[in-house]
C-alpha cells in the first residue's frame, strides 16, 4: 500500500472461503491504494473442500487441506480478525463480531460457506457431526479415529446420499474398513444430478467398500451408538455425519438482506439485491439470474469478478457481471486412490482420474499457500557507509523488537543527570519509576509504545495494554490509570474516528479488569501505526528487590518464549498460522493475577520484553550480585518458535541482544539457547523466589489458568552470568 495516500475506504471480507482466499491473493499482487482490506474469520486457517475426502481417507495429512489465512492476509496487506461474525448493522455499516467491538465497513463481502447441521433431527446436536464447516468436521473425524484406535466401535453413518455424502462415506469406509459405514437417504434413489455412467461407478465403489445404502427412509433420531430410522430399524453408528444438503448460517436471517432460502440473493455483479454495499460469493450466495448448485467451482470462478467489483465499488474501475458456466466438471474420489469424472453426461474413472484431481487440488493450494513477499523498492545507487548493509536493509520488526538496542539505550541512560528529587525513589533504568507519596505509599510510572506488527488494530491495542502493564506488575503495583499514545497512518476522518474507537474499546477492558481506567492520552498522524500507553500504579511497598536474592533461589518464568522470531517469520510469510495464532493469544493474556501471587514472595522480579530473557535476567542478576543456572529443556517455548530459529529466522533486535548479553551468557550452541535473546512483546514475568515456595507458586499459577509458568533454573553464587 502506498503510505503517502490516506486510507479512505474500508473493504471488509467476512469468511475465508475459496472466493475470498483468491481475492486476497489477487489483492496482494495488485493492491488498491487508499483502501483498507479486512478479513474476518473464526480461525487462522480455512479448509479446502476439494481435499477433505482425501484427508478423511488418509491420503492427505490435515496440513495439506488448510489454507493459511494469516499468510494470505500478510501477503495482501490486509488485517485478519480471527473471530466469528455474528451479524451486520447495515444502517451503521458495522459487522458485529463475537468478543470484539463492531468492525466498520464501506463495502462488505460475504463468503461464509454453509452448514450441513441438522438442528431439527433429535440427538444430532449431541451425537452428530455436520460435514460443513469443514475444519470442525476434520477435528471430529480425527477424534473418532483416535477412539477407534483405542478400542471404540468403528461403525459410522452418513445422513444424505447425494454426491457429497457418498464421497465422504467412501472415504470413511476406506479408512475404517469394509462394513463399517452406512448411508441414509430419504429419497427413493441416491445421487441426484449425477449422470448414469458416474452413478454406476460410484454405486459399484460403494458396494466394494461394503457401504450399507438405505434409501427411501428418514433418520428420526441420532444416538451415541446408532441412528434410529422411520421404519423402526436402526443403523449402527458411533460417528454420524450430516451431509443432507446445505443450510445457510442462521445469523444471515437477522441482517435484513434479501435472502432466497436463507442465502444472500445477489445480482450479476455479485452485489446483494437491495444493498449495493454488500456482496456475496460462494455457497452462501444465491445467483438470482443464474441459480447454480452449491459447488466450490463457482466460488473459484467468481473470485476474479468479485475482486474487480470490490475495487469498482471503492471507486476504481467499472464492475463486470459474473457468468457462471452451465455445465461443470465433477471429480469425485472413490475412497481409494481412484476417482470418477462427470461432466455433461459423460463419465470416466480410474486411478488416472484421481491423479488428475490430485494435481488440480495441489495446484490450487500451491497458489494460495506458496507465497513470496512482494519485492521491496530498489535501493538507491549511492548511500552513506553502512546504509546498504544486509542488516540495514532488512524490514524492521514490530512490537518490542522495534526497540533501540540495549547497548545504545544503556549509553544514553548513563548520560542522564541525577534526578535531584527526594521523592523519586527509583528513576531511569528500572522497570518503572517509583515515587514516594508519603505514609509508606508508592506510585509507579511507566510507558510503552509498540510499532504495529499486526493489522488487527484492536488486537494490537489489547496487546499494547498488556505490554504496558508489565512494568507495573513486575513492580508489584496495582494499576491505576493509563494514557493512550496512538499514531495513526493517514486516513479519512470517518476511518480515523472508527479506528481510534476500535483501539480504545479493545484496550479499555484490559485496564478495567485490573481496576484501572484510560484517562486520556495523545493522538497523532504519522507514517505508520503505533499504539502504546503511559501507566501509573499504586503500591504499599517498594518493588521486589533483587538485592535480597540468595543462592538457591528458584527462577520462575510465566510465559513461553518465541514471540519475536514468530512475528519476524510471519512478516516473511514463513510462520505457520497456528504458531502465529498461539503467539498472539499468549501476548494478549494479562498477568495481573500471576503477578499478585509472585510479588509478595519474590526477591526480585522483572518482565521479559524487548531485550529477551537473557537481557532482562542479567539486569536482575546485576542487582542480586549472583549468577544463574538455566535448564534449557525446562524453558516454555511457543509452538514453532524453535524450528523457525533453527531455520535461521531472527527478529531485527536479536543480534543486538545477543551481542550485549553474549559475553556473560555461557550457553551451548543451538536454537533453544538462541531463544534467550529473542525479543518478547508482552512477555512473561521472571521472578526469583525462595526454593521452598516455588512448587506451590507454580501450582497456583497453573491451576488458576494463569499461564504456562515453569521453573527454569536457580540462582548461584558467582559473578552475574547465565550458564546452562
Amino acid at each position: 500500500m502506498t503510505p503517502d495516500l490516506p486510507l479512505t475506504r474500508d473493504i471488509v471480507l467476512v469468511g475465508g472461503g475459496h472466493a475470498h482466499a483468491l481475492v486476497l491473493r489477487m489483492w496482494g499482487m495488485r493492491p488498491l491504494p487508499g483502501a483498507r482490506l479486512t478479513l474476518i474469520d473464526p480461525a487462522p486457517e480455512a479448509a479446502y473442500s476439494g481435499m477433505l475426502p482425501g484427508h478423511v481417507a488418509g491420503h492427505y495429512p490435515r496440513s495439506a487441506l488448510m489454507i493459511d489465512l494469516v499468510r494470505l492476509a500478510r501477503f495482501a496487506g490486509a488485517r485478519l480478525i480471527t473471530a466469528a461474525a455474528t451479524g451486520i448493522d447495515r444502517a451503521a455499516r458495522r459487522v458485529l463480531v463475537a468478543g470484539r467491538p463492531p468492525v466498520r465497513y464501506d463495502i462488505l463481502s460475504l463468503d461464509i460457506g454453509v452448514t450441513s447441521d441438522l438442528p431439527d433431527l433429535p440427538g444430532f446436536a449431541a451425537h452428530g457431526h455436520a460435514a460443513k464447516p469443514l475444519a470442525p468436521f476434520a477435528d471430529a473425524w480425527a477424534a473418532h479415529l483416535a477412539a477407534v484406535a483405542a478400542g471404540a466401535p468403528r461403525a459410522a453413518a452418513v445422513i444424505g446420499g447425494g454426491l457429497a455424502g457418498a464421497e465422504l462415506a467412501m472415504a470413511m469406509a476406506h479408512r475404517l474398513g469394509p462394513g463399517a459405514v452406512g448411508v441414509i437417504e430419504a429419497a427413493p434413489a441416491p445421487l441426484p444430478g449425477v449422470s448414469p455412467g458416474a452413478r454406476r461407478v460410484i454405486l459399484a465403489a460403494m458396494a466394494r467398500l461394503g457401504i450399507a445404502l438405505r434409501c427411501g427412509v428418514r433418520a428420526v433420531e441420532v444416538g451415541p451408538r446408532a441412528v434410529a430410522l422411520a421404519d423402526g430399524t436402526e443403523l449402527a453408528s458411533a460417528f454420524t455425519v450430516g451431509a443432507a444438503g446445505a443450510r445457510a448460517h442462521p445469523w444471515l436471517a437477522g441482517t435484513g438482506l434479501h435472502l432466497t432460502g436463507g442465502f444472500v440473493t445477489v445480482g450479476p455483479t455479485l452485489a446483494s439485491i437491495g444493498d449495493p454495499a454488500v456482496f456475496a460469493a460462494g455457497d452462501c450466495a444465491h445467483l438470482a439470474r443464474a441459480p447454480r448448485p452449491k459447488a466450490g467451482v463457482f466460488a473459484v470462478r467468481a473470485a476474479p469478478v468479485l475482486w474487480q467489483n470490490l475495487r469498482a465499488a471503492a471507486g476504481a474501475g467499472r464492475p463486470r457481471p459474473f457468468r457462471p458456466q452451465r455445465a461443470y466438471l465433477k471429480l469425485v474420489s472413490l475412497g481409494t486412490r481412484r476417482a470418477v469424472a462427470d461432466r455433461g453426461g459423460l463419465a470416466a474413472s480410474g486411478a488416472w482420474v484421481w491423479r488428475w484431481k490430485d494435481r488440480i487440488d495441489r495446484r490450487f493450494m500451491d497458489r494460495l499457500n506458496r507465497l513470496s513477499p512482494m519485492p521491496p523498492p530498489a535501493p538507491p545507487a549511492v548511500a552513506a557507509a553502512g546504509a546498504l548493509s544486509d542488516d540495514a536493509r532488512r524490514p524492521l520488526c514490530g512490537g518490542c523488537a522495534a526497540k533501540v538496542g540495549p547497548a545504545a539505550l544503556a549509553e544514553a541512560l548513563a548520560a542522564l543527570p541525577a534526578a535531584g528529587r527526594a521523592d523519586l525513589v527509583l528513576g531511569a533504568g528500572g522497570d518503572a519509576a517509583v515515587l514516594d507519596l508519603g505514609a509508606g505509599r508508592r506510585q509507579m510510572l511507566s510507558a510503552d509504545v509498540l510499532r504495529a506488527f499486526t493489522a488487527d488494530w484492536g488486537l494490537l491495542a489489547r496487546i499494547a495494554a498488556v505490554h504496558a502493564l508489565g512494568d507495573l506488575w513486575a513492580a508489584g503495583a496495582r494499576p491505576q490509570a493509563a494514557l493512550a499514545l496512538v499514531t495513526l497512518p493517514r486516513m479519512s476522518d470517518p476511518l480515523a474516528a472508527a479506528t481510534l474507537a476500535e483501539i480504545l474499546a479493545a484496550a479499555a477492558p484490559v485496564f478495567a479488569a485490573e481496576g484501572a481506567a484510560i484517562a486520556g492520552g495523545h493522538s497523532a498522524v504519522g507514517a505508520e501505526l503505533s499504539v502504546g500507553f503511559a501507566v501509573t500504579g499504586l503500591a504499599d511497598a517498594d518493588p521486589p528487590d533483587a538485592a535480597a536474592a540468595r543462592p538457591g533461589d528458584a527462577l520462575i518464568l510465566t510465559k513461553p518464549l518465541g514471540t519475536g522470531v514468530i512475528l519476524a517469520a510471519e512478516m516473511a510469510l514463513a510462520a505457520p498460522a497456528a504458531a502465529v495464532a498461539a503467539a498472539l493469544d499468549t501476548m494478549a493474556r494479562p498477568q495481573g493475577a500471576a503477578a499478585a501471587l509472585l510479588a509478595p514472595v519474590a526477591r526480585g522480579m522483572t518482565d521479559v520484553t524487548g531485550f529477551g530473557l537473557a537481557g532482562h535476567l542479567l539486569r536482575l542478576l546485576d542487582a542480586a550480585g549472583l549468577s544463574a543456572r538455566i535448564d534449557l529443556s525446562a524453558l516454555p517455548v511457543l509452538e514453532g518458535a524453535e524450528a523457525l530459529m533453527a531455520a535461521g529466522l531472527r527478529s531485527t533486535l536479536h543480534a543486538a541482544n545477543a551481542a550485549h548479553a553474549g559475553p556473560r551468557c555461557r550457553l551451548p550452541p543451538g536454537p533453544r539457547a538462541e531463544l534467550l535473546f529473542d525479543p518478547q512483546t508482552a512477555g512473561g514475568l521472571v521472578a526469583a523466589v525462595p526454593a521452598g515456595a516455588a512448587a506451590e507458586l507454580l501450582a497456583a499459577i497453573r491451576t488458576g489458568g494463569l499461564g504456562a509458568a515453569a521453573l527454569i533454573g536457580r540462582l548461584e553464587a558467582g559473578p552475574p552470568a547465565i550458564r546452562a
